[in-house]
């Protein structure tokens, strides 16, 4: 197999990763909803029979991690080379603040969860560093990602302006309304769509350079 035939097939695998972490991110969070139904989530109480619903979400999280950062690679390579360094160094840096966010709340709760009376200040941290810092970073990762499509055209008007218009919102709201953290993996799930659509069109040939012989 040729580097061309690996360099075309390589984001497609990435994307698929895309749509992995949209579906995984998407079910976490729903399984979380679900054990704590309530608005307050940092401090209603936890429904014994549902506890096992957060540990299969626990569970899911550090894979849905693994497949962002496939799914940041496929962006890069659908952008190619030609990216503005400043807002690649946002796209970047709140990709990885992200997954750090991501992670360390996964294990907040986790910790939480194994003790028999869960503590308050525990509770708060973990949905804190989810809802406010993971999702506020979630948001500047899709404006960065809206700006860079924008600004080389490699997304369509209109999904440059959807991802500004969930950007806002996971920026401004994230926070205080249920169910709104949905926006993002929904996000992730059609930016990947459509670069395996545009991966399945008709394959530009690069032609080769021939040396003629002296």
């Amino acid at each position: 197999m040729s580097p061309t035939t690996n360099r075309l097939q390589t984001p497609r695998a990435a994307g698929m990763a895309g749509i992995a972490f949209a579906v995984l991110l998407a079910v976490a969070i729903a399984l979380m909803r679900i054990a704590v139904p309530s608005d307050d989530a940092a401090s209603a109480p936890i429904d014994p029979d549902k506890r096992w619903a957060i540990q299969v979400a626990l569970e899911i999280v550090p894979f849905a991690g693994i497949f962002f950062l496939w799914f940041m690679g496929a962006l890069r390579a659908h952008t190619g080379e030609a990216e503005d360094r400043f807002v690649a160094t946002v796209f970047l840096g709140s990709g990885f603040v992200f997954v750090a966010t991501l992670f360390a709340s996964a294990a907040a709760a986790g910790t939480v969860l194994s003790e028999d009376t869960p503590s308050d200040f525990g509770r708060h941290y973990a949905y804190t560093l989810l809802a406010t810092y993971a999702m506020r970073m979630a948001a500047v990762f899709v404006l960065a990602t809206s700006t860079i499509g924008r600004m080389l055209n490699v997304f369509p008007k209109s999904l440059a302006m959807l991802g500004t218009l969930v950007g806002l919102v996971l920026l401004v709201v994230a926070a205080g309304v249920p169910w709104v953290e949905m926006v993002f993996p929904a996000w992730a799930l059609v930016i990947s769509v459509y670069i395996l659509r545009v991966r399945r069109g008709p394959a530009q040939h690069i032609p080769a350079t021939h040396t003629d012989p002296p």
